[in-house]
């Protein structure tokens, strides 16, 4: 497996499993950095690495009155600024080719969103920064299918590609894992990371719904496959009053339970810390 280098981390499987943590979209410059500050302390404390992630622009929404963050020139001051205040390295979504380069300027990490992942030029654009690019498998994707982003990745910059599961499309308005999926990524040669939160949605409706409930399982259950090399959480002090994904956003106090756990499983999978 080809390890990816985040700013100072290296992700891969010779090398402590990622928490990727955040809220979903900027609220607040104060929220990020209360969020990221508390998810930075238990990353440490259990001996993960860290990388803080939160939206500056939500584009994929079901409603078009639903909030979509401060935008690209104050979300990337905001973002700048919490990747100096806590010593971080940064990851947040592009939606359009034309975002990548100034992106690129204020984060460590680029993610290309679920519903864009077979975007051509989206994905050239991000790897062409020379930033690791984060692409999330489609909802509709098989998983032998994200070979293709892999190479136009690769063949577009050097900065090196994660592969993200979030969950595929079940019926109407409902997701399922298939854990055999980070299996087959990972045999891909690149780092896996699990979704816990995304996968637990339940899109369409007025908003995308979802059971946050199920969060801690399928992170346990994604862990035990010991193919993941890390997990992405988004996390919120207080889901209820979250203005993106309220319903699929792991309380903030939930986040030191979950992590414990995870260190267990990890290293009862084989991987070290």
């Amino acid at each position: 497996m080809s390890a990816v280098k985040i700013a100072d981390l290296m992700v891969g499987r010779d090398h402590p499993p990622l928490l990727i943590a955040g809220p979903c979209v900027i609220e607040s410059q104060e929220l990020l950095l209360k969020t990221g500050a508390r998810a930075q302390e238990l990353a440490r404390r259990f001996g993960f690495s860290f990388v803080l992630k939160s939206s500056y622009e939500k584009a994929n929404r079901t409603s078009g009155e639903s909030f979509r963050g401060p935008g690209l020139e104050a979300g990337l001051e905001i973002l700048a600024k919490a990747r100096k205040a806590l010593g971080v390295p940064v990851l947040t979504d592009i939606h359009r080719p034309e975002q990548a380069a100034q992106t690129s300027q204020a984060v460590d990490c680029l993610q290309i969103p679920a519903f864009l992942c077979r975007q051509t030029e989206l994905i050239e654009a991000a790897a062409a920064t020379g930033l690791p690019v984060n692409v999330k498998k489609g909802q509709f994707m098989a998983p032998w299918g994200m070979k293709h982003a892999i190479a136009k990745a690769s063949a577009a910059g050097k900065g090196g590609v994660l592969l993200t599961e979030r969950g595929a499309s079940f019926g109407y308005g409902d997701l399922v894992v298939d854990m055999r999926s980070l299996v087959i990524m990972a045999e891909m040669g690149v780092p896996v990371i699990f979704d816990a939160t995304h996968s637990v949605q339940r899109p369409g409706g007025e908003h995308t719904g979802g059971d946050n409930r199920f969060i801690e399982p399928l992170a346990i259950a994604a862990a035990a496959t010991g193919t993941i090399d890390g997990v992405f959480i988004e996390v919120h002090p207080d889901p209820t009053q979250a203005k993106s994904d309220a319903e699929s956003q792991l309380p903030l106090d939930r986040l030191e339970r979950l992590l414990e756990k995870l260190r267990r499983i990890f290293e009862a999978a084989g991987r070290g810390f």
